[in-house]
């Protein structure tokens, strides 16, 4: 049995994503990075397929992928509010972790179970960024699920498709706790 880490589980019991428009440069180096990238791997894959990956954005790829969502919005017929919505976390963010789901052939596991770990995938590298001392956000919106965005911007290939967006930086201001969801209302015991 390992040994209880508290410290661990205090982090679990009190983590809070930070809203992406709230955060701010600086944002994690490469070297700083590749230990949030490494501890997201690590999340559990029934068969070791490895259904993801990952591409990380930032810089001049931030207004890149915020003018593609412009274009894409307007070739969609989307109306401006929706399209400025979706093109708000490229034009404020400044460092982005892509989590992409990449379905693989498997007699074993099946595509949900892929699309579980990717999820997963998701919520580890947002952990790890917070656990680091990161703000970080797990974003996805209208572009993320646009075939011509996805496969102009990040360049996905037919069998992949976006997981989830973390966005990654510094806070600039705490965020209020919210509620959280009533444990009675949401658990059910079976012991026989």
């Amino acid at each position: 049995m390992p040994d209880p880490n508290p410290a661990a589980m205090e982090f679990l019991l009190s983590r809070r994503s930070r809203p992406a428009k709230t955060l701010q440069g600086p944002v994690p180096s490469r070297d700083e990075l590749e230990p949030i990238l490494t501890a997201a791997a690590r999340t559990p894959d029934h068969g070791k397929l490895e259904p993801w990956r990952f591409i990380v954005v930032q810089g001049a790829a931030m207004d890149r992928l915020a003018d593609l969502a412009r274009a894409r919005g307007a070739k969609l017929g989307y109306d401006e509010e929706k399209t400025t919505k979706g093109a708000a976390q490229f034009v404020t963010g400044e460092l982005a972790v892509v989590v992409v789901e990449v379905q693989k052939p498997s007699e074993k596991v099946p595509a949900i179970e892929q699309t579980y770990s990717a999820g997963a995938v998701c919520l580890a590298l947002l952990n790890a960024a917070l656990a680091s001392g990161w703000g970080a956000n797990w974003l996805s919106g209208w572009p993320s699920h646009d075939r011509g965005f996805v496969e102009a911007g990040f360049g996905l290939a037919a069998h992949e498709s976006v997981a989830g967006i973390v966005h990654i930086g510094t806070e600039k201001m705490a965020p209020p706790e919210r509620p959280r969801p009533d444990l009675s209302a949401i658990t059910s015991w079976l012991d026989a």
